[in-house]
């Protein structure tokens, strides 16, 4: 085995593992996961610093915020969120929603293709975002399940985000770093044709074998139609419901009135007893259609919001042409993880939330109110305001509004926005200008022209990639710096020792595929891609096939639903389980790696 590696080698390869750990963890966040690598690893090399060979600065670490694989991912962030913003992709929604009630089969196929070409070029996000309302709309339309094309549409775009530099933040991460390691700068399309082959063999099995294997599931958008949701009817002084017992309300909605609880305070609440009277200001837990609610807010006197708590200082909610919608809480919505109160909900966008729906899961109580209540990815909220204002948010595009009968949000500045997009892969395709500044430029385009303003900009950039970039960058440096990447190089070697060039090739690549279904995909990029530098080196093989082996392999983030962002989109909307991405991302990763592990090595002649 090699020899042990120095103190300081030792101390970051016990903090990388430490970090591995702690970004897998869901109760710690992500960027504070990753903030607290960067401090360590500062505060450790500035205590503790590090003279051997060429020595390594602590500030450096801190050099990944301004790292040209960061400028380009917050700048790709931005211009997509620019496509989101202004609908440009609203067209591929409509063909695709229309070809579906001809041939669901050959859709399915088109969808799959689609989804991966457009991840090819733009964040998987939007587009997942853009096609899940159009894909349950079609199965309640056609009576088929939905689960059965969910996931399959998630992967193909993960497929697809593999196959050009700007299609994922892996890829940005993996060329910038082995750049900055002496490698030729990998352009756009160079190993788009790999990605091709292995990803027709994949969405072939994504479209014939994949809805086949996947159970039977309830898909939390296309739940009971429609909805039931829990919400409070608060009781004004003077109302119907004022000073009666709850049998009488009964008697008044013809019996269909069914209360839950009576909360009192945040931790008591009265049994709902016939013989209970209600009086002004008690608030009566009930769960119902909209509709239903809607009636029992009118008959019985009651509200669904409250009458102290208006919008704003028109209150719209007592103006006519009011409307019901059901928003959705979705990855990188600004409702995740936060609540009304949190995001100044009513005040922001001038609507009223009368009642929530979460999926696999009765809300008897809530003790402090839908305005307090802690929301998750899923959660679908129902809310009432000014059709104008409804119609409004479709167009922004920061919350995601479930109406299968109305057109997707399109402005006139949609062809604005897809002309810069274009424009940025074509510049950075010819070589013209490195995707750090095709994509700043075209960022700016986007503000210059007014599709996007400096909120959506705001709203746009995610604190978590940003910050695991970052972090993923440091522990990367700091691995390289103190010898601990030629450590892990002569380990994997020794436990290789005597395989075949393409063993080992194929074992790297299997070993971050494993990995980035455990940890964050970028983390694992950025320290598997000097490894396998280091790993190319001693073997005399060419280091931009292993390198790609790190790209790929850390790309196949399908085996768990934690792996990627949209797998945890796909996993709410599908009512998946944990063991359903087991049952159709393994064989996906197999399927993936085998291929990869015979085109890759035989192209690279070795």
């Amino acid at each position: 085995m090699p020899e042990l590696p120095n103190a300081h080698a030792t101390a970051v390869l016990l903090l990388t593992v430490v970090a591995l750990i702690l970004f897998t963890r869901e109760r710690l966040p992500l960027e504070t996961s990753s903030l607290l690598v960067v401090v360590v690893l500062t505060v450790g090399f500035t205590l503790f610093p590090y003279s051997q060979i060429d020595g390594v600065d602590a500030i450096s670490f801190f050099s990944g915020f301004g790292h040209e694989a960061l400028i380009a991912v917050c700048a790709l962030m931005i211009v997509g969120h620019g496509l989101v913003r202004t609908g440009a992709l609203e067209p591929v929604g409509r063909v695709l929603a229309r070809l579906w009630g001809l041939s669901p089969q050959l859709s399915l196929l088109l969808t799959l293709v689609v989804g991966g070409l457009l991840s090819a070029f733009v964040n998987n996000t939007p587009i997942v975002v853009l096609l899940l309302p159009i894909l349950v709309s079609v199965s309640l339309r056609t009576q088929t399940s939905a689960a059965s094309v969910l996931m399959p549409m998630g992967f193909a775009t993960l497929v697809g985000g593999m196959s050009t530099t700007i299609g994922t933040s892996t890829n940005l991460l993996v060329v910038s770093v082995s750049a900055d390691l002496g490698l030729r700068r990998m352009e756009m399309f160079d190993f788009f044709f790999l990605a091709l082959l292995a990803g027709a063999v994949g969405v072939l099995y994504l479209w014939l074998i994949a809805p086949r294997i996947l159970p039977q599931r309830t898909p939390v958008l296309a739940d009971t139609s429609p909805r039931i949701f829990t919400a409070q009817l608060h009781i004004p002084e003077g109302s119907f419901a004022d000073g009666k017992t709850l049998s009488e309300l009964m008697k008044k909605t013809d019996g269909n009135l069914k209360v839950l609880r009576i909360p009192k305070s945040a931790n008591t609440y009265t049994v709902p007893l016939p013989d209970v009277v209600i009086n002004a200001g008690d608030r009566l837990t009930v769960q119902d259609t909209p509709q239903r609610l809607k009636e029992y807010e009118q008959v019985l006197g009651a509200t669904l919001y409250l009458e102290d708590h208006p919008v704003d200082d028109e209150h719209p909610l007592k103006a006519e042409d009011q409307q019901l919608a059901e928003i959705v809480v979705v990855q990188g919505s600004p409702l995740d993880r936060a609540t009304l109160n949190d995001v100044r909900f009513p005040e922001s966008y001038q609507l009223a939330v009368l009642a929530l729906h979460r999926n696999g899961q009765v809300l008897e109580t809530l003790p402090q109110g839908i305005q307090n209540l802690m929301l998750r990815i899923g959660d679908v909220l129902l809310v009432q305001g000014a059709r104008e204002r409804i119609a409004e948010i479709k167009r922004e595009g920061r919350l995601l509004v479930l109406d299968a009968t109305t057109d997707l949000p399109h402005t006139e500045k949609a062809y604005v926005s897809l002309g810069i997009m274009a424009g940025i892969v074509v510049v950075a395709a010819l070589g013209l200008l490195p995707i750090a500044i095709s994509a700043t430029c075209g960022a700016l385009l986007m503000l210059l022209t007014g599709c996007l303003r400096w909120h959506d900009v705001r709203n746009a950039l995610s604190a978590s990639v940003i910050l695991i970039v970052v972090a993923s960058l440091a522990l990367g440096s700091a691995l390289t710096s103190t010898g601990a990447t030629v450590y892990l190089a002569d380990v994997f070697l020794a436990l290789t020792q005597g395989a075949s060039p393409t063993v080992v090739f194929s074992s790297l690549m299997l070993l971050m595929a494993l990995l980035t279904n455990i940890v964050s995909n970028n983390a694992a990029a950025v320290i598997g891609t000097p490894i396998a530098i280091n790993i190319a080196q001693q073997l005399q093989l060419p280091a931009e096939a292993f390198v790609l082996a790190v790209l790929f392999g850390a790309n196949m983030s399908y085996a768990t639903p934690m792996a990627y962002k949209t797998n945890l989109l796909v996993m709410n909307a599908g009512g998946y389980s944990f063991s359903d991405f087991v049952r159709v991302g393994a064989p996906l990763t197999l399927i993936m790696w085998l291929t990869l592990s015979w085109v890759l090595p035989a192209i690279y002649d070795f």
